[in-house]
């Protein structure tokens, strides 16, 4: 029982950092599709929860200490400030899970000043979405052959 609680622990800790961690591991620890759905979407609602509302805190704070010059762009930044202009709210929130890392989007939606209820909204809802799709997708191809739990 311990065990199994620490597995579900360390899988939705990961779930933090990668939403596709949870559906990765899930089977190999021994969890149900809808297990391994809700630890998915928890990990990631938790980062996003937890940096959407200390994001700004980080910005001002935590990134002078690491970038001395916060004030040129990075490659990095560039490429976060074409997704945030190409996608909005709505298409950053849906390329969270896919590319960027539930840390990562939550900063972009933040340092934006993107409304909270509404970050939170499309988060959790393509949260749901990659969770469900990837837990399947793994599940098919644990079913085929070419995944081993």
């Amino acid at each position: 029982m311990l065990e199994q609680i620490g597995a579900y622990f360390g899988i939705y800790l990961l779930c933090c950092l990668k939403s596709i961690f949870g559906p990765l591991l899930g089977p190999a620890a021994g969890m149900s599709k809808l297990e391994i759905i809700i630890v998915t979407v928890a990990g990631l609602m938790t980062s996003v929860a937890l940096f959407t509302l200390v994001g700004e805190r980080i910005k001002k704070n935590i990134i002078p200490i690491f970038i001395k010059n916060p004030k040129k762009f990075s490659p990095s930044s560039r490429k976060m400030v074409r997704i945030w202009k190409k996608y909005g709210i709505i298409g950053t929130c849906f390329l969270t899970p896919l590319i960027l890392s539930p840390v990562g989007g939550s900063l972009l939606v933040s340092s934006v000043g993107a409304p909270r209820k509404q970050v939170f909204f499309y988060m959790l809802v393509f949260g749901i979405f990659w969770a469900v799709v990837w837990t399947y997708s793994v599940g098919w191809l644990i079913d085929i052959g070419l995944i081993r739990k």
